[in-house]
Order: structure tokens, then sequence, then C-alpha cells
């Protein structure tokens, strides 16, 4: 027989004597001073497979402990809150109860906002796209206008944009101000239907400092049709850095102020025009 032979048929009678103590009951240390062999790894190899007697086996103290925090979780508990009550580190309450759904820790305010900000995700472009079918049909509603009709929304667009004399200071100029290109392309198109010659306009941009006043001054004298050089010195609102100004971005691009040179007596017209417009939907009588 070869001394790898009889190493292996020791092996294996050792491992049926292992195995038979084992299944009597006995702990791996009485097994191992009963079979008098003092090599922990030989020893394990010889009585794997078979389970470990119930009195060899510790109680867990932290069982109950782990069954406590699993069923503090399931109420919603937080780990935090969790610790305060068992007493133990975070990071065992987070090894035991890892598998169990998260927590809700938001309010139910909080929850409700989030609930509302879903529904309106939902729901705003439905809103948007009815919005924009009534614009577009309210535009196409308008069709052409006479020169009576822009003739009367200029000057109520005038009295309610424009620069008006007071009792107390009578100042009759023709001054008006806008931030809306629209406005001021009906409000143009208003002082061609009176025939007021361009020359008598005179163009200035109010604009932030701290806004792109190039760009400002480039695109309201493309609207107005005239040579950026005949704008006049554009006035700049000084930045007050307390003040949270939403009116910022490409789009912002300040106001432009219009005012018709000599224009008295347009003023008496578009103040007389005003209060027959006044007079007229008052009733009879």
């Amino acid at each position: 027989m070869t001394a790898e032979t009889s190493r292996y048929a020791d092996f294996e009678g050792l491992r049926e004597q292992a195995v038979a103590l084992r299944r009597e009951g006995l702990s791996l240390r009485q097994i191992r001073d009963r079979l008098r062999i003092h090599n922990n790894d030989l020893l394990h190899r010889l009585v794997k497979g078979e389970p470990a007697p119930e009195w060899t086996k510790r109680p867990n103290a932290k069982d109950d402990l782990r069954d406590r925090a699993r069923e503090l979780r399931l109420q919603g508990m937080t780990y935090d809150q969790i610790q305060v009550e068992l007493g133990c580190s975070k990071s065992s309450i987070s090894l035991w109860v890892r598998d169990l759904p998260k927590v809700d820790h938001r309010t139910p305010a909080e929850q409700g906002r989030e609930a509302a900000l879903k529904r309106w995700a939902h729901e705003s472009p439905l809103r948007e796209a009815a919005r924009l079918t009534a614009v577009r049909e309210a535009e196409g509603a308008v069709g052409a206008l006479s020169a009576r009709e822009l003739f009367l929304a200029g000057v109520a667009l005038y009295w309610a944009e424009g620069s008006k004399s007071k009792p107390y200071r009578r100042d009759e100029t023709v001054t008006f101000i806008n931030s809306d290109p629209g406005v001021i392309g009906v409000y143009l198109a208003w002082l061609d239907l009176l025939q007021i010659p361009r020359e008598r306009l005179r163009f200035r941009v109010m604009i932030h400092e701290s806004a792109d006043v190039s760009g400002a001054e480039e695109y309201w004298a493309d609207l107005a049709g005239i040579p950026r050089t005949e704008l006049q010195k554009t006035t700049l609102k000084k930045h007050n850095p307390k003040t949270v100004r939403k009116n910022t971005g490409a789009d912002y691009r300040g106001c432009l102020i219009v005012r018709v040179a000599a224009g008295c007596h347009l003023y008496r017209r578009i103040e007389g025009t005003w209060y027959g417009i006044v007079e007229a939907i008052r009733p009879t009588g």
C-alpha cells in the first residue's frame, strides 16, 4: 500500500468515526478530544455535511431585535426612530430591513403637493392645447380692421399706456412706452393711420443696465423700421441687488419709448376721442 493510499484510508476511517460521533450528538471539541485531532481544518472536513447538534447552537441575542426592527419598519418608522426605540446601530437596522419597502417620509401636505404636480404635468399640455385653440379662434374672428376700428383701438391703447396730462400738471405731450412688440406695432400702425410723419417720432430704449443693451437697441430699431443710429440715448435702469427680477433672459429687451414731437394737437384729439368713447357707452337719458 502506498503512502498516499494509506493517508486516504486513514482519512476515510477517521471520517466514519467523526460522523458517527457527530450523529451521537457530540460537539466539535468533544470529537477533537475523542479522536485526538488537533487540526481544525481537518476536523471540519471530517464532519462536513453533518449538522451540529441542537444543544451546541447558541441562541442569537439579536433575533428579537431584528424581528422588532422589521415590525417597526413596516409601521412606517425611519432608521432614526427605530434606533431610538431599540438602541441598536443604524447599520444593523439597515441590514435587517433592507428587503422591506421603503418608507415614505413625506408629510401629508408634501404628498399632496407632489400628487398635484403630477396631475398638473399630465393636464398642463391638454390645458395649453385648449388655450391655444381658443386664442387662435378669437384671433381668426377679428378679420380685417376698418380705419375707424383701428382709430378707436389706438385711442384706447394710448389712454391706457401713454402719458396723460394732469390738472395739477398740464403737459399735453404724446409719449407712449411699452415692452410688448405687438402693442408697439399696433401703436405705430395707428400713428401711420393718423398720417403722423415718421420724422416727428422720437424713439428711445429703456432697459436694465445688466441686460443686453446692444441687442435690445438692435431689436427695437428693427421693429420700428429705423436705423439704430436714429435711436436717442438709451435710458439705463440701475440694478438693485436686493430685487429679484423676473424680466431676465434672452427675451428681455426692455421697453421702447415713442414720443411724437409737437404733439399737443394730437394729444387733445386723443383726449377728446376717449371722452367720446366713454360718453357713448353711457345709457341715454
